[in-house]
């Protein structure tokens, strides 16, 4: 399955989500950072707070511990709504530093908004899991969607793949991801073999949207068949802001990218078969048979006359066998390999 246009097998979100704290020259220099990075694509969040959510909608626990700051949910994300003029600058800047725009839509309008602007790939958040019309608006487009899964059971998993299959989106086009949605995940909490559950389940690209801290668990994931990688990113993890601490600095996306294309070329193929870069050193790392003593012309070939040395001559050592019990055409001093007709 063809995930996406580059030669890469892993498909990396740098998620920037809302770690601009609502300043598009913070979101740049973001997208700035995922280049550098390596990423195939930067992702934001796109949102109306009016049709998110309530004046009086709590914040999570998470939220009010990393700011600081107990207020609604409607009141903090209010602060972080990137406007239409943002997402047409934030759009052409990634076509321009040549990296793929991507964003989660929270709502029905910035579903249209996103669609308008020409995003080609869309990523449902682990919240719109069974956001059944939500689903059914993503699922029409018939474009690559990627179906984050945290707090959701297997048959919550199934409802909501049935639902974008049946709304119209082709079964080729969908990933799924296994994700926690704790931020951060603590490494007991992150079950990676959920991941592969997935895709014996589904029969899809699966892969891993990452909220554990440091680098380690989104690459064992590529290592167990992850797809995609999405994993939130900041400039600073001081910064106020309600996903700083849980997310990577630029130098550590950057080391999370380099360590899973090292990964990707790891993997190889399925062949077990000598590599080009070993086989100059089987010649030399092989043991050849070899006359352990002075063997005469018509003396028998056995373990008492013949041993196991590296050697540029002689048959190689899979041929012990074969060479037991024949009969010596010639004489061959100590260190001598054999050959037989």
């Amino acid at each position: 399955m063809t995930l996406h246009a580059t030669k890469n097998a892993v498909f990396i979100i740098a998620e920037a989500g809302v770690n601009h704290n609502g300043s598009i020259e913070m979101a740049k220099r973001l997208v700035d950072a995922a280049v550098v990075a390596g990423a195939d694509a930067v992702k934001f969040q796109t949102f109306k707070t009016e049709e998110l959510v309530t004046e009086t909608a709590e914040q999570a626990s998470y939220q009010t511990e990393n700011t600081g700051v107990k207020e609604s949910q409607f009141a903090m994300l209010k602060r972080l709504e990137l406007s239409e003029a943002d997402h047409d600058f934030l759009f052409a800047y990634c076509q321009q530093q040549g990296i793929e725009f991507m964003s989660t839509a929270f709502d029905s309008s910035s579903i249209h908004l996103l669609h308008q602007l020409g995003m080609q790939r869309w990523k449902i958040p682990s919240g719109e899991l069974l956001s059944i019309p939500y689903l059914r608006m993503i699922a029409a487009f018939n474009q690559y969607t990627i179906l984050s899964t945290g707090m959701g059971r297997l048959d919550e998993v199934r409802l909501a793949v049935d639902t974008l299959l049946e709304a119209g989106l082709d079964k080729s086009k969908l990933i799924i991801l296994h994700a926690n949605t704790a931020y951060p995940t603590p490494y007991e909490d992150v079950n990676l073999r959920a991941m592969q559950t997935l895709a014996n389940e589904f029969k899809v690209a699966v892969g891993l949207s990452d909220h554990s801290l440091g680098i380690e668990v989104p690459i064992a994931a590529v290592a167990l068949g992850a797809q995609v990688i999405e994993k939130h990113f900041t400039l600073d993890k001081t910064l106020p802001g309600p996903d700083h601490k849980a997310s990577l600095e630029p130098g550590e996306l950057k080391s999370m990218v380099s360590a899973i294309r090292h990964i990707e070329l790891a993997l190889g193929s399925e062949d077990k078969k000598p590599s080009n870069s070993e086989k100059e050193n089987i010649a030399v790392a092989r043991k050849r048979i070899v006359a352990k003593v002075v063997i005469r012309q018509g003396d028998v070939f056995s373990e008492q006359n013949l041993t196991l040395k590296r050697s540029d001559k002689g048959l190689e050592a899979k041929f012990w066998d074969k060479v037991m019990g024949k009969v010596a055409s010639t004489t061959f001093q100590p260190g001598i390999g054999i050959d037989i007709e």
